[in-house]
């Protein structure tokens, strides 16, 4: 059972205050770096191919910090900006990255600002219009309700020209357990992911250019289904509207162990599906007003190339 989505949704049923508060429960990414890590690492394989030089970059669902020292030391004239909505990761990365902290890794590190982290929401950062060259987000797309406001966001933060590169998950993510919750008999809802054609649609109608996008998919395997599950709540758990809520005692999880054992595959283990999507896009000078039809310039377009 996959979801796609025949157009672009302007909203998905996802509680914001629910992903601060489950991330913030985890307090540590730990269990899932080594996705993180790759992905994250292939986007930055990609950036070697892409000409640009940003004098400042927004790191969009930040976490605690992660990235600061690769994408420093792939822009180290550039000023780092952190953005995610759970304090605790703010905070972490405040304390981790501050002053003090930083004369220890200034000899690892070549960059000449010391990075900055904002507890914001992403599609609201309340930054200056046109005031970086580039944007990246590394699977932290998807726990946001509203694709389109955070393409608008993004336009509106980045100077013509500029680049947003993103991962995220796609809509066959966890496939294995939405077929084991419907085989239990488990009634509630679970994350709606965006299908990459429509997040290349939203870019081109929120005045991007060139957006450039596809995916693979990435099976993880497991001897236990407990140990899938942990995995999967490490990822970020359920923060749907709509989703059962409360305690359901040792029936419910029993159950969902039982119908994940039915899907064990031919080579005696469970699987886990990861659907992972990749974009990137050019912030244009010109774009069409979505809502009105209006044309509206860039005064920095003006006599350039775009």
């Amino acid at each position: 059972m996959s979801h796609t989505h025949s157009s672009s949704p302007q909203y998905l049923p996802i509680d914001s205050r629910h992903v601060a508060l489950q991330f913030a429960r985890r307090h540590s990414l730990a269990g899932i770096r080594f996705i993180l890590d790759e992905i994250a690492q292939r986007m930055i394989d990609r950036l070697q191919y892409i000409r640009i030089e940003p004098s400042a970059l927004i790191d969009m669902g930040c976490g605690p910090g992660l990235r600061v020292e690769v994408l420093q030391q792939r822009y180290p004239k550039a000023h780092y900006i952190g953005i995610d909505s759970c304090e605790v990761f703010i905070q972490e990365a405040q304390q981790h990255f501050s002053a003090k902290g930083l004369s220890a890794l200034l000899k690892k590190m070549t960059a000449q600002k010391t990075p900055e982290f904002l507890l914001k929401d992403m599609a609201d950062t309340g930054l200056a219009p046109e005031s970086v060259e580039l944007i990246w987000s590394n699977l932290a797309l998807h726990w946001h309700p509203s694709p389109e406001q955070v393409m608008h966001e993004w336009r509106r933060l980045l100077k013509v020209g500029g680049l947003c590169m993103f991962s995220c998950f796609g809509p066959h993510t966890f496939i294995e357990l939405r077929e084991a919750v419907q085989r239990a008999g488990i009634h509630t809802h679970m994350m709606e992911f965006v299908d990459m054609h429509d997040f290349g649609d939203i870019m081109l109608e929120h005045g991007f250019v060139d957006p450039v996008m596809d995916q693979e998919m990435i099976t993880l395997t497991y001897k236990t289904p407990e140990k899938l599950l942990a995995d999967v709540y490490q990822f970020g758990g359920n923060p749907c509207i709509g989703r059962s809520d409360g305690l359901r005692g040792r029936n419910w999880y029993q159950s969902l162990l039982n119908a994940l054992e039915q899907g064990r595959k031919a080579d005696g283990l469970l699987h886990l599906t990861l659907e992972v999507v990749y974009g990137h896009a050019w912030r244009s000078g010109i774009t069409k007003g979505v809502t009105s039809g209006e044309t509206y310039i860039s005064i920095d377009s003006i006599g350039r190339k775009k």
